[in-house]
């Protein structure tokens, strides 16, 4: 019962080590199955990322700014917001879409596009792709931040909750697009996920949801607050699968870069989406 649990919070660590910027001061030995305990904990780290962003985007909307005089506006506000976001990511999912746009959008053999994806230059697409997308999620959060500061603080972190979530659907149910290759990339170390890694990080991700319906409502049965998990989940896994069907067409399976990719647009997504339903 120890072992289970040294090996979960190794797990968690690794989670945060991998996918944030946060400071987790524990070393750990690297290996495959670490790094397949990890994402049962992707749910958690995105729900702490949107509870990290929601918070700074109800100090940088709130009334003490702009009683002090202090208040910078929507516009500056939802930048400030965004550069948080990608600060505490390290960019490491916007690296993942420039390299995805620069191979996709070569129009060159499959082989071809693998290759410019490894490349760590950025080329004219993943710059385009890149600006297009800071452009979109800028002008979304612009819409949420005029929402009530407690409507943003219970959506923030369900858009990062469950983008993270399909990353490990994606991760487990489609072909790695780098097997014969004898350098793989961090993706392949994720390769051989069972059922019972999806099975606990759905149910994680479930009971995260219901923890931010009852930090919205008080209460855990709120209907309202069911159905806009319900329009994440629905979503997510919707757009996911678009996206993951098409990546997988052209790359003849998905990458570490894919995976990064997904999670961003999956992001913008559901910004929009949610922004939809709530209004």
């Amino acid at each position: 019962m120890l072992d289970l649990v040294v090996k979960g919070l190794a797990g968690c660590a690794a989670a945060f080590q991998f996918l944030t910027r946060l400071p987790i001061p524990v070393k750990l030995d690297y290996n495959d199955a670490l790094f397949r305990r990890s994402v049962i904990f992707y749910p958690l780290v995105g729900m702490v990322l949107g509870l990290l962003l929601s918070l700074a985007g109800g100090l940088l909307q709130g009334d003490l700014l702009f009683a002090a005089g202090l208040g910078l506006g929507t516009g500056v506000n939802a930048a400030l917001l965004l550069l948080l976001w990608v600060g505490l990511t390290g960019a490491l999912h916007l690296d993942g879409l420039m390299d995805t746009a620069d191979g996709i959008l070569s129009h060159r053999p499959r082989e071809q596009m693998l290759e410019i994806m490894k490349d760590s230059r950025v080329g004219a697409m993943g710059v385009v792709a890149c600006a297009l997308l800071m452009l979109i999620k800028w002008t979304l959060l612009q819409q949420w931040l005029t929402l009530p500061q407690h409507t943003f603080m219970f959506i923030l972190p369900l858009v990062s909750l469950w983008s993270r979530w399909y990353m490990v659907v994606a991760i487990a149910k489609w072909p790695y697009a780098r097997q014969g290759q004898t350098s793989g990339g961090m993706g392949s170390f994720f390769r051989g996920l069972s059922v019972k890694h999806l099975f606990l990080h759905t149910l994680l991700a479930l009971l995260l949801s219901i923890g931010l319906i009852w930090l919205l409502d008080g209460k855990i049965l709120s209907l309202d607050g069911l159905l806009i998990v319900a329009v994440a989940a629905i979503g997510t896994l919707g757009s996911g699968l678009l996206i993951s069907i098409y990546l997988s067409r052209k790359l003849g399976g998905l990458t570490g870069d894919t995976y990064g990719a997904m999670n961003e647009l999956l992001e913008a997504v559901l910004l929009l989406v949610l922004y939809i339903a709530v209004r």
